[in-house]
């Protein structure tokens, strides 16, 4: 399951013996860095470092926005700041400031993986058009997790490392174990809802996956990339009555991902129109980090020739509004 149920893989060991034998069976090279079927080593994650470079700004594009919004709804607080650049690269949430303990809670998270724009893009929108939500929801929002990933569009961190697998206790990935800590500080006694904001785009296939698998020394096998949004929830809670009410507010935005020949989404069974299930907590997910009554992790495809920039950050923000509007139509 090369999206999700990959955990191991991601930290350079072959999920299963039989990977392991067909990684080194089939020497065909399918990455530009290392040999087929054998882990990295530091000289080829120094190899793949060395050709990352800085495409767009952090602070023009993400910090410079949150600076103009509406401070009389919004506070805007630094909990870190990445260690390898604390300048270029502090890290911040925005929270409302009508926060009231007999209020449900709401945190949206954007930017885990820095490459996946309509994250990071969307939740800024959200805080810029949606403040309404605060009178009856505590709101967090932290736009831009992963911010060294934003700059120069990647999927892993500075350190290799894929901060949408860390979120695990013990993790020293630093992007995820800040925001960890920055959430226990808060001592919210239950977590409503928790938004994460993802994208899935042709990259995955011609880069960001071979480069996983490759320096986990996996071999790579090309995938179907769902032409739609789709909606993953946590098997352990589905809650789909909650997801298909995303779903639903997004499809007045964007369409939906069919399922493939196999009636899946990236290799993962459709429980219905758009929804797939996979284990959050078990495979460090940022979604499972509040324990919340009801996540979801939204997957935006901004590829698709019906897709434009605007559409995917709308898509977002629906997605954000229709999870408020159900959670609070349980609650009244």
């Amino acid at each position: 399951r090369r999206h999700y149920r990959n955990t191991r893989t991601i930290m350079g060991c072959p999920d299963t013996e039989e990977e392991a034998t067909a990684a080194v069976s089939t020497p065909t090279s399918f990455y530009t860095i290392g040999t087929p079927g054998k882990p990295w080593t530091d000289v080829e994650r120094a190899q793949w470092k060395a050709g990352t470079k800085i495409q767009r700004s952090y602070k023009e594009e993400v910090l410079d926005r949150l600076d103009k919004l509406d401070s009389n709804i919004w506070e805007v607080v630094q909990y870190g700041a990445l260690s390898h650049d604390p300048q270029r690269y502090p890290l911040f949430t925005v929270k409302s400031r009508n926060w009231q303990g007999n209020k449900p809670s709401l945190l949206v998270t954007g930017g885990i993986h820095g490459y996946e724009t309509s994250g990071v893009q969307g939740a800024i929108l959200f805080l810029q058009s949606q403040a309404k939500y605060t009178n009856d929801v505590n709101i967090l929002v932290a736009p831009c997790v992963s911010p060294w990933a934003y700059e120069h569009i990647q999927r892993w961190n500075a350190d290799l490392k894929d901060p949408n697998r860390s979120f695990k206790k013990g993790s020293e990935t630093e992007e995820s174990k800040a925001l960890m800590v920055y959430l226990e500080s808060l001592n919210v006694e239950q977590w409503t809802c928790h938004v994460d904001l993802h994208e899935t785009t042709d990259t995955d296939g011609s880069e960001f996956m071979p480069a996983k698998h490759a320096e986990a020394g996996l071999m790579y096998e090309a995938e179907v990339i769902p032409d739609g949004f789709y909606l993953v929830g946590d098997s352990e809670n589905g809650q789909l009555d909650f997801q298909e009410a995303v779903v639903a507010n997004v499809r007045k935005v964007t369409h939906i991902a069919p399922p493939d020949n196999n009636g899946n989404i990236i290799d993962e069974p459709v429980v219905k129109d758009g929804i797939i299930l996979v284990p959050a907590k078990e495979l460090g997910l940022c979604c499972s980090v509040t324990g919340g009554e009801y996540v979801a992790t939204t997957e935006v495809y901004p590829d698709s020739p019906r897709a434009t920039d605007e559409i995917c950050n709308i898509a977002q923000v629906a997605a954000i509004t229709g999870a408020l509007d159900y959670v609070l139509s349980q609650k009244n």
